[in-house]
């Protein structure tokens, strides 16, 4: 004989004898496993991008002109470009507010390939080097000293655009020569597609008339408050101080997507009980068929010796191994799905953040687990029939 004889050998050779109804299982199975893998990895990878940028932004609060909140989310979670202006003169009102420790501010503004420019369409984001602490942190080992009038870094994804390949590149931004002198490091904000400038550019660039900015005029304020101070109760002092602007606590960036994104979670969560719903039944109508089919051969088993724990774990080992193929191709189709899919959703396509290859990890193991335990469940009552039988009496009946 060629290999030994175990119950899992025998459990695939009986799979084998019926491959139509074994193949509609497995794709039943997959399915499902597909749906919950993609749906996982959906709101994963949104509620990532989320958390990720709140942390690195560096500031307990965010300033911005009165409706201008949803613009600053959009270049801060989305990566895309936008616009916003207030006078300068309000950075000094917000820093007299209570609580509130340091405060800096960047003015961003749009690049126009022809128009004003030799890059693609990108934001370009001016600071203030002395008050400075969102940006600088990021710049540590990318540019010795100060960025110099004339110099600009780019962030990781704008150096893909530009197609730069290496630092010391010359653009021209704005009808100004700037050289690139460095590359940024991925940072998980809408800011990796950003080109870096100190402020002291500005001046040149409003002469030149290649951009709608005014002088005085800057975008977004960035606060700390003190440490114990609630920011939500700053905030609302700014608001009430201050009537041209909205401020925003870090918590709250994003929180309009993420009410957006429970709601998603809900529709997804819906679909995933529904369709394990209609597994479970499958599985269950399917097994029933195969015991009734297959009461005579377990009775045989049985009056040979077989132990009634041994047609147990034989019939397991049939859906275990139907749940676990399954599972796998499942969660091979629902990763792809995550992958190019996905590019389909303007909210993926904008957000700068992927899923680390342990959440994939952690995705993929919840699919293989949760659709293995769903074909289980649902071939439950009908292996649980066997216990009943009594050999004797089925080998006479059938």
């Amino acid at each position: 004989m060629n290999g030994k004889f175990t119950l899992i050998s025998l459990a695939s050779k009986n799979l084998k004898r019926k491959p139509l109804r074994t193949l509609i299982l497995m794709i039943a199975i997959s399915l499902l496993v597909s749906t919950l893998v993609f749906a996982l990895s959906f709101v994963r990878r949104v509620d990532s991008s989320i958390k990720l940028t709140s942390e690195r932004l560096g500031a307990d609060i965010l300033i911005v002109p009165a409706g201008s909140r949803g613009a600053a989310e959009d270049i801060l979670l989305e990566n895309k470009v936008k616009t916003f202006y207030m006078d300068k003169g309000i950075m000094e009102k917000v820093g007299q507010i209570e609580g509130i420790t340091d405060v800096t501010y960047q003015t961003y503004l749009i690049t126009i390939q022809g128009l004003c420019c030799s890059v693609p369409e990108t934001m370009v984001v001016a600071f203030n080097q002395d008050t400075d602490f969102i940006i600088k942190p990021w710049l540590k080992g990318k540019v010795s000293g100060r960025l110099l009038k004339g110099e600009a870094i780019v962030g990781s994804e704008s150096a893909f655009n530009i197609e730069t390949g290496a630092i010391e590149v010359d653009s021209v931004l704005f009808g100004n020569v700037f050289k690139m002198v460095g590359v940024l490091d991925k940072t998980g904000t809408g800011l990796d597609t950003a080109l870096f400038m100190d402020e002291a550019n500005l001046d040149d660039i409003i002469k030149k008339g290649k951009s709608d900015m005014k002088p005085g005029q800057i975008s977004i304020i960035f606060a700390r408050v003190k440490a114990g101070i609630d920011p939500y109760k700053v905030a609302a002092k700014i608001e009430d101080s201050v009537i041209e602007v909205d401020a925003v606590a870090r918590k709250d960036i994003g929180k309009n997507l993420i009410n957006t994104l429970r709601d998603i979670n809900r529709i997804f969560s819906i679909s995933v009980l529904i369709a394990s719903l209609l597994s479970i039944f499958l599985v269950w109508a399917i097994f029933s068929a195969v015991v009734n089919e297959r009461l005579k051969e377990v009775g045989i088993m049985r009056a040979i010796g077989a132990k009634e724990s041994h047609v147990l774990r034989l019939f397991l080992f049939e859906v275990i191994i139907i749940g676990s193929l399954g599972s796998i191709v499942g969660i091979v189709c629902g990763t792809a799905v995550s992958f190019f899919l996905a590019k389909g959703f303007s909210i993926m396509k904008n957000i700068s953040t992927d899923l680390s290859v342990l959440q994939r990890v952690y995705i993929s193991l919840t699919g293989f687990v949760g659709g293995t335990i769903i074909c289980v469940i649902g071939a439950l009552s009908p292996i649980q029939r066997i216990k009943k039988t009594e050999p004797l009496n089925v080998i006479k009946e059938v």
